[in-house]
């Protein structure tokens, strides 16, 4: 191999493992892993704080704390069933759109990248707004409706973009020895390019989810009894901000840690089996 050739060679490879590195990005940094002897780290230490702070409170101060905390807790039911909902749909747009984005086709590639800048140009808040009540001028839709809608469009955009570099971190060489034994192009992408893809975005697709988990306390502005919005409510009635917001806060943290340690560890199990 010439010089040159081989200057190519180690770019491309560099930029390879540059893209797998930004999709392979998450939350797992602060998770201990199982070869971390280290007894305190900043999972462990955040961990704790809250569990430790929001225990205190609920137990040793009753009034008001623990009736905040009973009361919040009521809306951790819509806050979960609008954000699986919601990432489910968000998978699916964003899978389509990263094929969009990689296709051979000029005008669904075009779709996708105008999909793509849209979506990711106008805030969710507004997007939860002019599907909840523009829209619902027209169509019947009702507010978990509308916040799985807004939550998925809107994910659905950056799944994009993350299944997308996931597809273009799989050498070419994939493909066309997937053509070369006689499929064809789209039965390659089913059968050879996808499920490799899957374990390279799946961390990421994790990560998204804690992100959609804390960005549905926005779907309170359209009066979906979430947490934020049973907290909300609380403080019209008692004008407690402080207190109530604290356990709040607590609650949302409490919740992001432990889905953060579960995508920790399902990246850990990828890693061993790939």
């Amino acid at each position: 191999m010439s010089p040159i050739e081989n200057r190519k060679a180690n770019k491309i490879k560099h930029e390879e493992i540059r893209r797998y590195k930004i999709i392979q990005m998450t939350d797992g940094v602060l998770i201990p892993k199982k070869n971390d002897g280290s007894v305190l780290n900043s999972w462990r230490v955040t961990f704790i704080f809250s569990i430790a702070l929001l225990f205190t409170l609920v137990v040793f101060f009753p009034d008001p704390y623990r009736k905040i905390f009973l009361f919040v807790i009521t809306g951790i039911p819509v806050t979960f069933q609008a954000t699986i909902c919601a990432i489910i749909g968000a998978v699916l747009i964003g899978t389509l759109t990263g094929l969009g984005a990689v296709s051979k086709h000029k005008i669904i590639n075009i779709i996708s990248g105008v999909y793509v800048e849209l979506i990711r140009g106008i805030p969710l808040l507004v997007q939860l707004i002019f599907i909840y009540y523009a829209l619902g001028r027209f169509f019947s839709l009702d507010g978990m409706l509308s916040a799985i809608i807004a939550l998925s469009i809107c994910f659905g955009a950056y799944m994009g973009e993350i299944v997308r570099a996931g597809i273009q971190a799989i050498p070419k060489g994939q493909m066309e020895a997937a053509i070369a034994l006689g499929m064809s192009r789209a039965q390659a992408f089913r059968f050879v390019i996808l499920p490799q893809t899957l374990k390279i975005v799946l961390p990421a697709i994790g990560n998204e989810f804690i992100s959609m988990l804390k960005d549905s306390s926005l779907v309170s502005a359209i009066a979906l009894s979430d947490i934020l919005k049973r907290g909300r409510e609380y403080i019209s009635r008692t004008f407690l901000s402080l207190e109530t917001m604290l356990i709040v806060a607590l609650v949302y943290l409490t919740i992001t840690l432990l889905l953060s340690w579960l995508v920790g560890k399902l990246e850990e199990r990828m890693n061993e089996n790939a």
